[in-house]
């Protein structure tokens, strides 16, 4: 298995549209990643992906194919030590330990790239696997928010997990 965090191509675009084309991944995104995902809404994301220096969105590559995104998206003003980190993969490739792999390589490229302290996470209490890969990755959970999330007609709690740079050594090891 070949796992490679990369920049957006142009060429990746059947991929990434063919695997974001995913209700069961939409339902935990927020509503800037559409359902049904059409070629105009991935060649919207290539170009927002291609958009920041430094790069903030990689795509996750497995063998050749995109099968994922991952991101780490610093903050402005205050919380400019601190910054955000969002992914998603194919439903294919769930439960094989790959976001854990993702996540690693995004954390050390974060810490590395921005002048942060902290990468934090944001879930839906109902998504479990993104819960698990988080603590698993080294996340620790900080807060919970009832109610902050509204998506398909329903609220949804709002768990945060953060992971401090001082982290990264013991993650390395």
């Amino acid at each position: 298995m070949q796992l490679i965090l990369r920049p957006y191509q142009p060429s990746d675009i059947e991929n990434l549209v063919k695997h974001a084309n995913n209700f069961n991944i939409s339902k935990y995104l927020t509503n800037k990643f559409p359902f049904p995902y059409e070629k105009k809404d991935g060649e919207a994301f290539i170009r927002l992906a291609l958009s920041h220096d430094p790069l903030q969105i990689k795509a996750i590559v497995l063998n050749g194919e995109v099968i994922g995104s991952i991101g780490v998206h610093q903050l402005a003003d205050i919380y400019s030590k601190n910054a955000e980190m969002g992914y998603w993969i194919a439903e294919d490739f769930w439960g094989k330990g790959i976001v854990q792999m993702a996540i690693k390589e995004m954390l050390k490229y974060g810490f590395d790239t921005f002048d942060i302290e902290r990468i934090f996470a944001r879930t839906a209490h109902t998504n479990l696997a993104s819960q698990r890969v988080l603590k698993k990755s080294g996340f620790i959970f900080e807060a919970e928010l009832k109610g902050t999330i509204f998506k398909n007609g329903e609220y949804f709690d709002e768990l945060i997990f953060g992971f401090r740079k001082d982290q990264l050594i013991q993650l390395l090891h």
